[in-house]
């Protein structure tokens, strides 16, 4: 059977760092602050902004939650982030996807308004550019946390051969960047990958983030591979499953993330300690 990497273990890690470098800010009369901006009463979005504000109560972060209707306009939205930009306390910025229609044709335009400085989810295009050159900024929050868990482990990157499945902007591509830092090689596959299992059967780590639930199921998975699973599925009211076949999988791999209870806590906790991170830099650039 395999290993259970569970979230719970690894985010408690990130966030006492978090907490570490926020108490050392505030020692400095800096006090790190995310706004977190809501447009709608999108029941899934309620629930990842509460657990952000949680999150950030528990590490002594100042937490901006800013409802606005699901009325509310392009340009209204983009002031409000203008605003928050100028705002020097203010040092992360979140607007918490996806936005209602007809608002949600206009995601990339709202996102790339973030002052780079303050883009926290790691999404404006100076953010991906420094991720694609490897130099120094704000990193995606769930692959970031997933690199994290890795390292955490004890789990071998360098040398090691990544599949990831599923290409999207959030997850997909920055994790292959991600990976291919620590000199692991890396398959990036996608809905138009030919024999897709015969790849990710040769995968040492295995990333599913495509969506669909119980997609990857145990022939797919190399014998005491690290599975990890990206993918949150609601089939039932109450029930949540991954895009792996947890039980199937669990006794091919060597060590696989529960869904739900893995990923989606590390993205909380990375966010954290990139609201941190972007408060030192703020900091240190106004040369406090």
């Amino acid at each position: 059977m395999a290993r259970i990497l569970y979230g719970k273990e690894f985010a408690a890690r990130i966030k006492a760092s978090a907490e570490h470098g926020a108490i050392a800010l505030r020692a400095h009369g800096v006090n790190p602050c995310l706004a977190v901006i809501i447009v709608g009463n999108d029941p899934a979005s309620e629930v990842y902004v509460r657990n952000k504000e949680k999150a950030c109560a528990e590490l002594g972060i100042r937490s901006n939650h800013i409802p606005l209707p699901a009325e509310t306009t392009r340009e209204e939205l983009l002031a409000c982030i203008d605003e928050l930009n100028a705002d020097e306390e203010v040092h992360g910025i979140l607007v918490q996807l996806p936005l209602p229609a007809p608002l949600s044709e206009s995601s990339e335009e709202v996102l790339s308004r973030i002052d780079p400085r303050k883009d926290v989810d790691g999404f404006h295009p100076v953010s991906v550019g420094h991720l694609f050159l490897g130099t120094p900024g704000l990193r995606p929050c769930t692959p970031a946390g997933c690199i994290r868990m890795l390292e955490y482990a004890g789990i071998r990157m360098e040398g090691a051969h990544a599949v990831i499945i599923g290409r999207s902007n959030i997850v997909g591509k920055p994790m292959a960047m991600l990976l291919l830092e620590r000199h692991a090689t890396v398959t990036l596959c996608h809905s138009r990958t030919e024999n897709l299992a015969a790849i990710t059967r040769e995968a040492d780590i295995l990333v599913a983030a495509v969506g669909q639930p119980h997609f990857v199921t145990a022939d797919m998975v190399k014998p005491g591979a690290t599975v990890i699973d990206v993918g949150i599925n609601r089939i039932a009211p109450k029930k949540l499953v991954g895009d792996v076949d947890f039980e199937a999988v669990e006794k091919v791999a060597g060590a696989i993330t529960p869904v739900p209870g893995g990923v989606g806590l590390l993205t909380v906790a990375m966010l954290m300690e990139n609201v941190v991170q972007a408060a030192k830099a703020q900091t240190e650039a106004k040369g406090e």
